[in-house]
This record gives structure tokens, C-alpha cells and sequence, in this order.
């Protein structure tokens, strides 16, 4: 046998074992442990063992929109949030840009973190969505740090208008973003998606997909550092203003979170 042709042998052998293996990896069902499915989104009860009310820091962040308990309704795997007018002033936010509180809306957090580590080197957080693009709203899926802030990774925002903006934060300054346009994002449901793999103790990698479509892969520095999954809906802020005078739903269903087990 010719040297050539044995090393294109064992190269082949090769490719082929590796190839078998990533799909083992990424592919197999066995691999992946699921700490959050739609079944959390079947009914309060089980919603209320899966999730916290309002951001994870409390009722105001840096819109509009002071939330409240009131405007988040789950019914047969349906997560429904409310941005209502109010009917009277409730002064401001007191996170920049210390907004005029002109809306009640909904926010909710998963109790499980997400953290990439060594044990658990790979997530899955995925969620289909019915999302506002009316000037005035944002709504938002995204994970952001349980300590300080960034890391933040935003799976979905939409600011305004049918423009989707997938986020990495690095640092306030360091920002990576892929768009994708969403003409019916509030008439048909889509799915928003993010896969974080760690790369080694200190950079995670994050893929952003939508619809089942790869969009772009971001480098990150957030191995070992705790996340948290939030879904709401902000009002106005980024998403410019005057707001809607009529109340405004955002629908999520079939939200995941899986992780893969190290070797």
C-alpha cells in the first residue's frame, strides 16, 4: 500500500470517528438533561415551582413599565404578559434613565441559573414567542448575570419595531449583535434559541438561532459566571416614545432549558 493512500485511509477513519462522535454529542437524546420545559407554563402551580415573579432584583428596570404580578397570566402552556396605561402617576424608576413609570406590565425569571462550567460545559435555552413590535414596546428573553453585570446574551429584543436583535454584552461597551427582520413576529410564533458551549475556564461560545436557523456565533468570557433566564415586557426607553395607548400582550410557550453533563 502506497503512503498516500494510507494516510488518506486513516484521515478518512478519522473525520468519520469524529464526525460520529460530534453527532453523538449534539445529537443524542441521552445526553441532554432538561431543568426547564413547557410544562412549567402548563398551570400556576407548577409555574410557581419553576419561576419568580418580576426581574430578579425586583418591579423596575430601565423602561416605562413597573411590574406587577397582575399582568402575567399562564394558562395551558401559554406565558401571556400585560403592559397596561396607568390611570394616574406613579413617579420614576430608579434605574437609569430613571423613567417615568407610564405602564404596569409583566416580568418573570426562571429559578434554575445557568452556568457554564466544567460539569455542565453546554446549555440549551430556547422559547417560542408572540412578541410586540408596535414603537413603545420591548420585550425581551435574555440571560444576564446573577453578580454585577455583564455577562448579558439577549436571545430576543425587540425595540420598537421588526427588528430582532440577538446581544452578547462582553462589557457595556463591548457588544456584539446580530439583527434579523420579523415582519409577523407578533401574528405567528417563531423560536429564539441560544446554545452556550464552553471553550475553556474563562470563554463560553454562544450560537444564536432563529426559527431552527443558525444566525451567528459569539465569543464570551462567561464560563463559571452564574446567569439568570428573564422574560418581560418592557415599555418605551429603547423602544422609543410615546408608547401605545391600549395594553399590549407578549406571548412565550415551550420554553427550554438543557444542559449536556461533561465527560
Amino acid at each position: 500500500m502506497r503512503f498516500t493512500q494510507l494516510v488518506y485511509i486513516l484521515l478518512a477513519a478519522t473525520a468519520t470517528s469524529t464526525a460520529q462522535q460530534k453527532k453523538l454529542y449534539y445529537e443524542h437524546p441521552g445526553k441532554w438533561e432538561t431543568v426547564l420545559d413547557s410544562a412549567s407554563l402548563q398551570n400556576k402551580e407548577v409555574f410557581d415551582k419553576n419561576w419568580n415573579m418580576f426581574y430578579p432584583w425586583g418591579i423596575d428596570h430601565n423602561g416605562s413599565a413597573r411590574m406587577y404580578a397582575d399582568e402575567v397570566n399562564v394558562k395551558k402552556g401559554v406565558l401571556t404578559l400585560t403592559a397596561q396605561p396607568v390611570s394616574k402617576p406613579e413617579g420614576k424608576s430608579p434605574h437609569l434613565p430613571y423613567a417615568e413609570i407610564n405602564y404596569h406590565s409583566g416580568a418573570v425569571h426562571a429559578k434554575h441559573q445557568i452556568n457554564i462550567t466544567e460539569e455542565y460545559p453546554e446549555y440549551r435555552v430556547y422559547g417560542e414567542f408572540k412578541a410586540p413590535v408596535a414603537k413603545g414596546t420591548w420585550p425581551a428573553f435574555w440571560l444576564t448575570a446573577v453578580k454585577g453585570w455583564p455577562p448579558e446574551t439577549d436571545i430576543l429584543e425587540f425595540k420598537g419595531d421588526s427588528l430582532n436583535w440577538q446581544n452578547t454584552f462582553i462589557t457595556p461597551k463591548d457588544v456584539t449583535t446580530v439583527k434579523q427582520t420579523v415582519p409577523d413576529a407578533m401574528q405567528q410564533w417563531h423560536s429564539y434559541e441560544a446554545v452556550l458551549k464552553r471553550v475553556d475556564a474563562e470563554h463560553t461560545s454562544i450560537t444564536y438561532y432563529f426559527d431552527g436557523v443558525k444566525q451567528a456565533e459569539h465569543q464570551t468570557n462567561f464560563t463559571g459566571k452564574p446567569m439568570w433566564l428573564i422574560v418581560n415586557l418592557q415599555m418605551e426607553g429603547s423602544s422609543g416614545a410615546p408608547g401605545p395607548k391600549k395594553p399590549v400582550q407578549y406571548l412565550a410557550r415551550n420554553i427550554t432549558v438543557q444542559r449536556i453533563k461533561g465527560h
